[in-house]
């Protein structure tokens, strides 16, 4: 069982930049993928990108070009880079892995 705690979320105007953690305890020995979501109000939760314990990403194609997935594995860290921010990224981003889901953080992007 893993337990993750995300942070860095905030207020941001239009086209600034954010940087998301999710910190990843317990069984992180078997995590082969994590992943970061986001869910706006009203809508339904969304995938926005992953990485593999190899290294892959992938994204979803609204974020590609402006969002990076990276990960500190001395710090058991996952990370979500986000640039250029649009109103439309407006949400509560969570971090997944293993089945479990952290507290989520709070990203507006707002002017």
């Amino acid at each position: 069982q893993v337990h993750l705690v995300e942070s860095g979320g905030g207020l941001v105007q239009p086209g600034g930049s954010l940087k998301l953690s999710c910190e990843i305890s317990g069984a992180v020995f078997s995590i082969d993928v994590v992943g970061w979501y986001r869910q706006a109000p009203g809508n339904q939760r969304e995938w926005v990108a992953l990485i593999t314990n190899r290294g892959r990403t992938n994204y979803e194609d609204s974020v590609k070009g402006r969002f990076t997935i990276s990960r500190d594995n001395a710090k058991n860290t996952v990370y979500l880079q986000m640039n250029n921010l649009k109103p439309e990224d407006t949400a509560v981003y969570y971090c997944n892995a293993e089945e479990e889901w952290g507290q989520g953080t709070q990203v507006t992007v707002a002017s």
